[in-house]
C-alpha cells in the first residue's frame, strides 16, 4: 500500500520503525509540507515527457510526488541507510532509479544518455546548505542537459542568486548563476516545514537554463578569475583586488587601464559592476595580453 509521506504522522512512522538517525554531514532535514512540495513541482514544471534527476531523495517525500509528475525519476542517494526505506516508500512505483552514491561523482551526462536519449533533463533537489554551490555550479559547467534547476536552498543563498549590483548579497555566485540561468525563487519555506527543524529560513529557486549565455565572453574562465578575485576581497577596490590575485597575471597598470575602458575609476568595488562588464573586462585583457 502507498504511504503519503507528505503526511508528517506517515514520516515520523518510517523513521521510527528503521530507528533513523538524522546525519548532521549530509545536512538532513525532511520536507513535511505538501503545499511547499507541489509548489515545488509546478515550479520545475514537471510533465510525464520529463526525466527527472532529484539529488537527496530523503525517506522518498518529494520522490513520490515527482513520480506522480514525471516519465521516470532518478533519485541519487549519498546515505546508504536512506536505501532500505526508499526501497519500501517507493515500492509501489515502477518510474523510478533510486541510485546511492555521491551526486559529484555520478556521471550525469551518462544518465541523460541512457534514460533521455540525450535531451534536457530537470532537477529538482532538497540540497543540503554545506554543498549547495559545488552542486549547482557543477551541473552548469559539466555541460549536462539541463532545462531547468528546481532546487530548496538557505534562503540567503537563494537571495545571492538572484540579486544585482550594488547589494550586500551579491557576490560570485550571483554573476555565475546568472551567466548560466535566470533564477527566480517561487517561495520561501520557513522551518517549521521541516523535519528536523533546521535553524535557518530556506526557499525554494527555479534556475532556468539561458539557451545561450546573456553576455559574450572571449575568455569564460578568465572573466571567472576576475569575478572571483573582485570579491575575494571585497572590500579593496577593483583594482587592488585583482592586482592582489595570484590567478590574475597582468600588472597593475595593465588593470587600471581596463577598468578605465569600461567609463568607471580604478577605486571602483567589484561589488559595482555588471555581469556584462565583467565580460568586457575580461575582452579588454584577452586583447591586450
Amino acid at each position: 500500500m502507498r504511504v503519503n509521506l507528505g503526511d508528517p504522522k506517515n514520516t515520523i512512522e518510517i523513521i521510527q520503525k528503521y530507528q533513523f538517525a538524522f546525519q548532521k554531514k549530509f545536512g538532513q532535514n525532511f520536507l513535511i509540507d505538501t503545499h511547499v512540495l507541489d509548489k515545488i513541482i509546478k515550479a520545475a514544471g514537471v510533465t510525464k515527457d520529463d526525466l527527472v534527476l532529484e539529488i537527496g531523495p530523503g525517506i522518498g517525500t518529494m520522490t513520490q510526488y515527482l513520480a506522480d509528475a514525471a516519465r521516470q525519476v532518478i533519485a541519487v542517494e549519498i546515505d546508504t541507510n536512506l536505501i532500505p526505506i526508499l526501497n519500501e516508500t517507493l515500492s509501489d512505483y515502477d518510474n523510478i532509479k533510486i541510485i546511492n552514491d555521491d551526486i559529484l561523482k555520478v556521471d550525469i551526462n551518462q544518465l541523460a544518455m541512457e534514460y533521455n536519449q540525450g535531451r534536457p533533463i530537470k532537477v529538482v533537489a532538497n540540497l543540503p546548505y554545506y554543498i549547495t554551490t559545488p552542486i549547482i555550479m557543477g551541473l552548469f559547467e559539466g555541460g549536462v542537459p539541463i532545462d531547468n534547476i528546481t532546487v530548496m536552498v538557505q534562503k540567503e543563498v537563494a537571495d545571492r542568486m538572484q540579486v544585482g549590483p550594488g547589494s550586500k548579497d551579491y557576490g560570485a555566485l550571483s554573476l555565475a548563476v546568472q551567466y548560466y540561468a535566470e533564477p527566480y525563487i517561487v517561495a520561501n519555506v520557513p522551518p517549521n516545514c521541516f523535519m528536523p527543524r533546521p535553524n535557518v529560513g530556506s526557499a525554494v529557486i527555479r534556475l532556468t537554463r539561458h539557451e545561450k549565455p546573456p553576455v559574450q565572453v572571449k575568455d569564460k574562465d578568465l572573466m571567472f578569475k576576475l569575478v572571483r578575485a573582485s570579491f575575494n576581497q571585497r572590500r579593496k577596490t577593483l583594482q587592488n583586488g585583482l592586482n592582489n590575485s595570484p590567478e590574475i597575471q597582468y600588472t597593475k597598470e595593465q588593470i587600471g587601464a581596463a577598468i578605465e575602458s569600461l567609463g568607471v575609476s580604478p577605486s571602483v568595488r567589484g561589488e559595482a559592476l555588471t555581469l556584462e562588464q565583467f565580460a568586457r573586462l575580461a575582452d579588454y585583457l584577452t586583447d591586450h595580453k
